[in-house]
């Protein structure tokens, strides 16, 4: 006779989870494991996730909903607003041509960035991804004025391009003094000026991108198709730019967004005036000449919030139509 048939029958167990005794359940032991397991998941997704939440609450969700707040509101800065205007400030924006040419010179720059920096980038990081002496030093170069502060980078360029500045005096120098031109004020030329900084600062994260996105795609498929009569140009177009492509569409997706958040190297080179008369104005220099420097905060919280929610839509529209595919692939482990 076994143990358990040795137990009175209103204590015999049928199993883990069963009755025993009085009619009291306990749990099987791999049921409280999960559970315990569960719960300790649980904290330990708190932890990691908690502080990070906080952060983010404090410093993005926060200040974001703080400024939709103050942008109903005519407010000096300090105090407390009590000068409701309710939409005034948002139709005021979309009613000032500034604002609106603003726009259209952030519409540019994002269209000029990609169409400038990423043939540049992608020739660069073609030329670099193959063996060749000096290879190291030349990545450095190329990266260096991307780690250079935007300060710096303004201050410098904005003496190299003053009309007695450097550039003028070389070309002057050589003897092509028919070429010296305003680089800063003349409206038909400053908006390249800001362009031409802009990829020469900006192009060597890219080209550090694109070589990283190389590195991934395997050799044994250039390889094949050099073995089949395929050229080197017809192994980069059928082959090395379509594997690139999510590479690619992350740095488009990083350049929008930083085109439209410009600001720092417009306003140390033209500064709060120039900027507006030379065509090289931002929303973002919009925002701080007629908010902060206007003393109107209220006005340049709204500015700011329209400014969000520019590029908010901008990121979920490129999000919803052009990073869809490369997203559900991450996620679910194929893309379509």
């Amino acid at each position: 006779m076994t143990v358990r048939e040795q137990l009175p029958a209103g204590q015999r167990s049928s199993g883990p989870g069963s009755t025993i005794g009085g009619g009291v359940t306990t749990p099987p032991p791999m049921a409280r494991r999960r559970t315990t397991g569960s719960w300790r998941s649980r904290l330990e997704i708190a932890v990691l996730t908690g502080p990070a939440l906080v952060v983010f609450l404090l410093f993005v969700i926060f200040p974001v909903v703080a400024a939709a707040y103050y942008g109903f509101f005519r407010w000096a800065g300090y105090g407390v607003p009590n000068q409701f205007v309710g939409l005034q400030n948002y139709v005021t924006i979309v009613q000032d041509p500034t604002f609106i040419a603003a726009l259209g010179h952030n519409a540019v720059i994002v269209v000029l960035s990609l169409v400038l920096q990423g043939p540049i980038a992608i020739l660069l990081a073609l030329l670099l991804n193959r063996k060749m002496r000096g290879q190291t030093l030349i990545r450095v170069l190329i990266f260096i004025p991307y780690v250079i502060s935007e300060v710096v980078v303004g201050t410098g360029w904005s003496l190299i391009l003053q009309t007695t500045g450097a550039l003028n005096s070389a070309l002057q120098n050589m003897g092509l003094g028919a070429l010296r031109v305003d680089w800063l004020a003349n409206p038909d030329v400053a908006i390249w000026t800001l362009m031409g900084i802009i990829t020469w600062k900006y192009v060597g994260f890219a080209v550090i991108l694109f070589l990283a996105g190389l590195q991934g795609i395997p050799e044994e498929l250039t390889e094949a198709a050099s073995i089949d009569g395929a050229s080197f140009w017809q192994i980069q177009r059928r082959i090395t730019l379509p594997l690139l492509g999510p590479t690619l569409r992350i740095w488009a997706f990083l350049s929008v967004i930083g085109a439209l958040q410009l600001f720092d190297l417009v306003y140390i080179i033209w500064g709060q005036y120039v900027a507006s008369t030379a065509g090289t104005s931002t929303m973002a220099t919009y925002l701080v000449v007629n908010g902060r420097n206007a003393g109107s905060y209220g006005y340049g919280n709204a500015v700011a919030v329209v400014l969000f929610l520019i590029s908010l839509i901008v990121a979920l529209v490129y999000q919803r139509f052009v990073l869809r595919r490369d997203t559900e692939g991450a996620l679910t482990g194929k893309g379509r």
